[in-house]
This record gives structure tokens, sequence and C-alpha cells, in this order.
């Protein structure tokens, strides 16, 4: 398994190590010894599983404190492009973003720490999506920004995805007020 840094501090992508032979694949999803030697220190607290079709877009989410989650999100079947945005105040790269694209055959994980809002576009029909968080999901502490925020500037490569009306409510970024410092 390897771990790659970003240049924004805080997330991570983890690329396991595959063994594949005739039979399949195998590989370690989870190690929470290499995790913590990364700095990764929390227990997962709850698993969440998503299945959506191609154009679905999910976000920009995230939990405020006390009940900020952090997320160790993959794809086991179908592609997404992954989208955080640092959302931590005081930190250099406020406002800034990472994409990537997991799926099923990349086999990548990406690392969500507490401060960054995330979501996901969905690339294939019947994709499944999985995170574990840090913390239990709470109603009153559900947060996000638009996700097409000219300010943001994010290229989902899609013009008209297919949303929730909760997400198209959310605010823009100029507008929003971080909870994290």
């Amino acid at each position: 398994m390897q771990i790659k840094k970003f240049e924004i501090e805080g997330p991570l992508l983890i690329i396991p190590t595959v063994y594949s032979d005739s039979r399949g694949y195998f590989f370690e999803s989870f190690s929470k010894r290499l995790f913590e030697s990364n700095g990764i220190n929390y227990d997962f607290v709850q698993d969440n599983q998503s299945l959506s079709g191609k154009g679905t877009l999910r976000g920009l989410h995230f939990q405020s404190p006390p009940f900020a989650q952090g997320k160790l999100v993959r794809v086991t079947s179908g592609s997404v492009i992954d989208i955080i945005v640092d959302i931590r105040k005081s930190s250099p790269t406020y406002g800034k973003s990472i994409s990537i694209n997991i799926s099923e055959n990349n086999y990548y994980q990406l690392w969500v720490p507490q401060g960054f809002a995330h979501g996901f576009l969905v690339l294939e029909d019947n994709t499944i999506f999985q995170y574990k968080c840090t913390d239990y999901y709470n109603k009153e502490a559900e947060g996000g920004i638009l996700f097409n925020d000219p300010d943001l500037n994010l290229n989902w490569e899609i013009s008209s995805p297919i949303i929730s009306d909760k997400d198209l409510k959310l605010p823009y970024f100029k507008d929003f007020v971080s909870p994290f410092i």
C-alpha cells in the first residue's frame, strides 16, 4: 500500500497493492497501523454506502464541529470524480480543491479529513460509493457549499448533473461562514 500526499495538507491518496491471478484479486483496504503511521489516528464509527446512476452529483457536504467527520472514501463498483474543498479558515489553501477519479479499477481510496467539503460525480450507472466516518451523522451539523460555485471553479466535467433540491439550495462560497478554524 502506498500513501501519497497532495499540495493541500491533510488529505491523502491511498493506493493499495493489488494481488491478481486467475481467481480474481485481493488487496488490503484498511490497515490501522499504516494509517496511524501517516497521521490518521481516528477510530471509524460509521460506514456509509450509496448507489447512484450516471450523472448524479452528491455534495459538497460536511459535518460541523463538534460532529465533524473525517472520511475514508472508495468506489467498489463503477467510477466517480471526487472533489474536496479546503474550508479551514486559517489554512493557506482555504478555498482550494483536489479532484481525483476513483474507480473500481484503480482501487484508490481518499482520506478526507475534517475541515473539507466533499462531493462526487458519478461517471457510470450502478456506481457504489463507500465511506468510513470518524463520527456519527448528525442532522443538525449538516453543512455544504453549492457544487457549481463560480469562485471555486470546480471541473465536474458535466453541464447538467442530477442533483438533489437540497444540494441546489446550498450557499455560495463567498456567503459561506466556515465552522472550521
